[in-house]
C-alpha cells in the first residue's frame, strides 16, 4: 500500500477485477432474491449529475444487500428510442441509430468509471428489432382483445416536435419535453384502452405500503376516481338519450341546466347546421389543449336552444356546451344545479342564464358551501333516496367514473417501434403474420426522402389492391413500461417473458426514480403490468413493491435576454464582481452582457448549469463524488451543488487512507490477550454504532449513515490516541469502518480490504454484525423525566428502551406520586421516548362567589 491516495489507479485497477471476474453477474440461486433497479437511462450522449445520483443511490442499496448475504439482480439498459435523437441526427445529418448507439457507447463507459455493480450481461437497448419485436407480438395480441383501436380523435399536437402527445405528456398546456404550446388536431390514431383498468389501478395503490404518499395521491388525481349516478335524458329533437353523470345525486331535483363539453360525441349533431356554434367548439377544443389558458379564460358557454325535461318534475332546461366541463368528467355531460355547486353557479351568473332567480340561486349557494360538512348525513340520506327512485324508474343507474382517458400510442415520427399493421386506400386493416416480426424501420434516408413512408407490401390481398406498411410508429413510453421483466431473461428467445424467472425476480424490491414520473411512466408500467398477467405471464399484481423518488440536483443559472429571448451563460464565463462588504455589484460574462442569476434550480443541458461528472472523476475520483452525492443531502431532498462540499468529502477519504496506510504498514502479529474491561466498553461503542448505521441505512437514511460513520472514525481517533485500544479491539474497529463505507465507496474500501486481507473471494465482503450483548452490558442507563402537569417530580434511570405504560406503572409506586394522582382525572398523558412522560389532571373549577 502507498502512502498517497491515486485515486485514478486504484478505481481502474478495481474495475478490471471486477469486470475480469465478474463480479456482478448473477444466476438464480437458493439465496434470498432481492431485485434493485434504477429507471432506464435515455442515451442522451452524457451523463449529467442527475443520473450519477439516481444510480449511485441504486448502487448502494445493491451492494448493501449483497452483504446482507442477498441474491441482488441490478441491471442496466437504454429507453433509446425517441425524439430527441431523431432532432439530433436532423442537425447533424446523420442517422438517428448511428448517433444513440455512440452515445450508448460513451455513456457505458461513464458508468464504468463509476464503479456501478451492474449485470452487463442482461444490458438491453430497446431500439434493438430483438427486443421491440415482442411489442409488435404483444400488440396484436390486445388488438385481437379488443383492447386496441384505431380511430379519428382531437388530440394534442406539438407544433415543434410535429408529433401527438399523450394526456399525461401534456404539462400546464404545454409539451412536457419541448415546452412548447399545444394545439389541437383530428387525425387517425392508435389508442390502448387503460379506462379499463382505472378500477384497478386506482384500487392497487392501497396495496403499495412502499410508495411514497405524494406518488399515490398524484395518481389517485389523475386516475379521477368518482362514485355518481348516470341518468338518461331524452332529446326529443334528435330522438336520442344522452347520459349524464352527477356525483352530488341529491342536487338532481334542482337541476337548472344540462352542461356538455365541446369534446362530446352528441355535439357534432347541434352543430351540424350552425355555424357559429360550430365556430365556438372548435374555439374551445383548441382552448382544452391549454389547461392552464383554461384558468384564465373560465365558464365559457354557448346556449343551444335545445331543451330537455328533468328527470323527476318533467321541468324544460336549457342544454348549454361549457368549457368547464372537462372530457375527463363522467360522460363530458353534467345534469347541472348552481345551488349545490361552485362551478355551476359560477357558470350560470356568468352566463346571465335566469336573473329572476339569481339571488335566490346566490343565498342557497352561501349557506350551502358553509353548511356542507356539518349536514354530510343529511345529504347522503338524501342521495340515497333518490338514487332508489331513479332505479325503480328505470332512468338511470350507479357509475363509477373516471377522469383517466384512453392512452394514445401512436406518434408521427421516424425513430420508434414501427406498429405491426397493414393499410389499404380504404383504411382496411390487416395484422402483419408472427412469422415476419419484428417489423424493421425503413432505412432514413428512404424517410428523410419521402417524409410521409409508404412502402408497398409486396404481397397482393383482397381484390389486389395495395396495402402500405402502417406510417405510425409506438409511443416511447411502450418501451419503458415492460422492460423491468426483460432484464429477468433477456436471452429468451421463445416468447416475451420466461415465466419461471420473473417469478424468481418480480416484484421489484426497489425502483429509483424521479416524482416526475408519477402520473406517465409509473401509471403506465403498473397498466402494462397488468396486462401481462392477464396474458398468464406473471400472477402477482403489481410490479414494484419499493419506491424510493430522489430529489433532483441544483445549482445555479446566468442569463442574459436578448430580442425576447433568454442566452443561458456556463459558469466558467461568468464574472461576479463584488465590493469591499462582499455584496454583488453586478454580474456579466466574457463578451460584457450584463447577466441574471436564477439562484438555485434544477441543472440542465439547456440552462447551462451543469456539470460533467468525467471532470469531477479525474479531480477527485469516483468515490468522493458518489460520497459527497450520497454525504450532502437525504435521498428524497433536492440536492444543492457545492464545490467545497466536494473537496471536504475528498480531504476525509485521504485522511482515512492516511489512517488505514499507518496500520498496515506498522502492524505487528496479532497476539490472542485477554481482553480487560476498558476494551470491552470500546468494543461497545463499536458496536451501538454498527447498529445505529445499519438502521439508518434499512431507511435509506445514507447521509445519516455517512455521518455517523464520520464520528465513528472521530471516536476511534480518539481511542487510539489514548492507547485505549488492544490489538484485537483496533482492527476490528478499522475492519468495520471500512466495510461500512464499502456501499459508498467502494474502490477505496474493496482495495483497503484487500490489504487487510479480508477478501478470500468475490462476494464475500459481509455487512458487519453488531453484538447485541456487549451493547446491553455496557450501554448508559437513559434518565426518563417524570412530571404531572409539567413539574418533574420523579426521575427513572434504566439501560432499556421503555414504553409509556412501564413508565406510568413503575412511576405509580412510589408513594407520594400515587397520593398525587389519588381521585384525579387524567387529561392526557404526553410521552417523548425515552426522555420524559408528563401527566396532565383536569382541575377543578373555582366557584364563583355570589355577590
Amino acid at each position: 500500500m502507498k502512502k498517497k491516495y491515486k485515486f485514478i489507479k486504484i478505481e481502474k485497477n478495481i474495475q478490471k477485477i471486477w469486470n475480469k471476474k465478474k463480479f456482478y453477474k448473477i444466476k438464480k440461486n437458493k439465496k434470498k432474491k432481492y431485485y434493485c433497479l434504477p429507471m432506464l437511462p435515455y442515451p442522451s450522449g452524457k451523463l449529467h449529475l442527475g443520473h450519477v445520483r439516481n444510480y449511485t443511490i441504486s448502487d448502494v442499496i445493491s451492494r448493501y444487500q449483497r452483504m446482507l448475504g442477498k441474491n441482488v439482480l441490478q441491471p442496466i439498459g437504454w429507453d433509446s428510442f425517441g425524439l430527441p435523437a431523431e432532432i439530433a441526427a436532423i442537425k447533424n445529418k446523420k442517422n438517428p441509430k448511428s448517433w444513440t448507439k455512440k452515445n450508448i457507447v460513451y455513456m457505458k463507459k461513464q458508468l464504468k468509471s463509476l464503479g456501478f455493480s451492474y449485470d452487463w450481461s442482461r444490458e438491453i437497448s430497446t431500439c434493438n428489432p430483438k427486443y421491440y419485436k415482442w411489442e409488435q407480438w404483444l400488440f396484436k395480441k390486445l388488438y385481437k382483445k379488443k383492447l386496441i383501436y384505431e380511430k379519428k380523435s382531437f388530440v394534442k399536437w406539438c407544433k415543434n416536435d410535429k408529433t401527438v402527445l399523450a394526456n399525461e405528456q401534456v404539462i400546464n398546456g404545454k409539451c412536457w419535453r419541448c415546452d412548447s404550446k399545444i394545439t389541437v388536431k383530428k387525425i387517425n390514431q392508435w389508442f390502448l384502452k387503460i379506462r379499463n383498468y382505472a378500477e384497478e389501478l386506482y384500487q392497487g395503490l392501497k396495496t403499495l405500503k412502499g410508495w411514497p404518499k405524494k406518488v399515490k395521491k398524484m395518481q389517485k388525481n389523475w386516475i379521477g376516481r368518482s362514485k355518481g349516478i348516470e341518468i338518461n335524458i331524452y332529446i326529443k329533437k334528435y330522438k336520442k338519450i344522452i347520459k349524464v353523470y352527477t356525483k352530488k345525486p341529491y342536487s338532481i331535483k334542482k337541476s337548472l341546466y344540462i352542461a356538455i363539453s365541446p369534446e362530446n360525441k352528441i355535439i357534432q349533431k347541434i352543430i351540424k347546421n350552425n355555424k357559429k356554434l360550430k365556430k365556438f367548439v372548435y374555439k374551445q377544443i383548441k382552448n382544452l389543449a391549454n389547461s392552464s389558458n383554461l384558468k384564465k379564460i373560465k365558464n365559457i358557454g354557448k346556449n343551444t336552444n335545445i331543451f330537455v325535461k328533468t328527470p323527476f318534475k318533467k321541468k324544460k332546461i336549457p342544454i348549454w356546451i361549457a368549457n368547464f366541463v372537462s372530457i375527463k368528467y363522467g360522460n363530458n355531460a353534467i345534469l347541472a344545479s348552481p345551488y349545490y355547486s361552485k362551478s355551476e353557479f359560477s357558470f350560470f351568473k356568468k352566463n346571465k342564464m335566469n336573473k329572476k332567480i339569481l339571488k335566490k340561486v346566490t343565498n342557497f349557494n352561501k349557506k350551502f358551501i358553509k353548511n356542507i360538512k356539518k349536514k354530510k348525513k343529511k345529504y347522503t340520506l338524501k342521495s340515497k333516496n333518490i338514487i332508489k327512485e331513479i332505479i325503480k324508474k328505470k332512468i338511470g343507474k350507479k357509475k363509477i367514473s373516471y377522469k383517466i382517458q384512453n392512452w394514445s400510442i401512436s406518434r408521427q415520427r421516424y425513430w420508434g417501434t414501427p406498429i405491426p399493421v397493414l393499410k389499404n386506400k380504404k383504411n382496411e386493416i390487416i395484422l402483419t403474420s408472427n412469422k415476419k416480426l419484428p417489423i424493421l424501420l425503413s432505412s432514413y434516408s428512404d424517410f428523410k426522402k419521402l417524409k410521409k413512408l409508404k412502402k408497398n407490401y409486396s404481397k397482393k390481398i383482397k381484390n389486389y389492391e395495395k396495402f402500405f406498411k402502417e406510417t405510425d410508429t409506438f409511443d416511447t413510453f411502450i418501451e419503458s413500461s415492460w422492460y423491468y421483466a426483460r432484464y429477468t431473461c433477456r436471452n429468451y428467445k421463445k416468447k416475451m417473458i420466461h415465466k419461471k424467472s420473473s417469478k424468481y425476480w418480480l416484484p421489484i424490491d426497489q425502483y429509483i426514480g424521479g416524482i416526475e414520473h408519477a402520473n406517465m411512466h409509473l401509471i403506465y408500467i403498473r397498466f402494462f403490468h397488468k396486462l401481462l398477467r392477464d396474458l398468464n405471464f406473471f400472477k402477482i399484481n403489481e410490479p414494484i413493491k419499493n419506491l424510493l423518488c430522489q430529489g433532483m440536483v441544483l445549482s445555479k443559472a446566468f442569463y442574459y435576454i436578448k430580442e425576447n429571448k433568454k442566452h443561458w451563460i456556463k459558469k466558467k464565463n461568468v464574472k461576479i464582481i463584488k465590493n469591499k462588504d462582499n455584496k454583488i455589484l453586478k454580474i456579466i460574462d466574457k463578451k460584457g452582457n450584463f447577466l441574471n442569476c436564477t439562484g438555485m434550480i434544477k441543472m440542465s443541458k439547456s440552462k447551462n448549469n451543469g456539470i460533467n461528472p468525467q471532470s469531477i472523476i479525474k479531480k477527485y475520483g469516483a468515490d468522493t463524488l458518489r460520497l459527497f452525492i450520497m454525504f450532502s443531502a437525504p435521498v428524497e431532498s433536492d440536492l444543492l451543488w457545492k464545490n467545497k462540499g466536494i473537496v471536504g468529502i475528498n480531504r476525509f477519504l485521504k485522511k482515512l487512507w492516511k489512517l488505514y496506510y499507518n496500520f498496515i504498514k506498522n502492524k505487528n502479529k496479532i497476539k490472542h490477550v485477554n481482553v480487560n474491561k476498558e476494551n470491552k466498553k470500546n468494543r461497545s461503542i463499536l458496536h451501538e454504532y454498527i447498529l445505529k448505521i445499519t438502521k439508518l441505512i434499512e431507511k435509506k437514511f445514507f447521509n445519516s449513515s455517512i455521518a455517523n460513520i464520520m464520528k465513528l472514525v472521530k471516536i476511534y481517533k480518539k481511542l487510539k490516541k489514548t492507547k485505549k485500544l488492544n490489538n484485537l479491539t483496533n482492527k476490528e474497529y478499522l475492519i468495520c469502518i471500512i466495510k461500512m463505507l464499502f456501499p459508498f465507496a467502494p474502490h477505496f474500501s474493496f482495495y483497503i480490504l484487500k490489504k487487510l486481507k479480508k477478501i478470500k473471494h468475490k462476494k464475500h465482503i459481509k455487512w458487519p454484525k453488531s453484538d447485541s450483548k456487549i451493547i446491553k452490558k455496557y450501554k448508559k442507563s437513559k434518565i426518563i423525566i417524570f412530571q404531572i402537569d409539567g413539574k418533574t417530580i420523579y426521575k427513572i434511570k434504566s439501560k432499556k428502551e421503555l414504553s409509556k405504560n412501564t413508565i406510568f406503572k413503575t412511576a405509580i409506586k412510589e408513594r407520594k406520586i400515587f397520593l398525587k394522582l389519588k381521585n384525579k382525572k387524567i387529561i392526557k398523558k404526553i410521552f417523548i421516548k425515552n426522555k420524559l412522560l408528563n401527566i396532565v389532571i383536569k382541575k377543578k373549577k373555582k366557584k364563583k362567589i355570589k355577590k
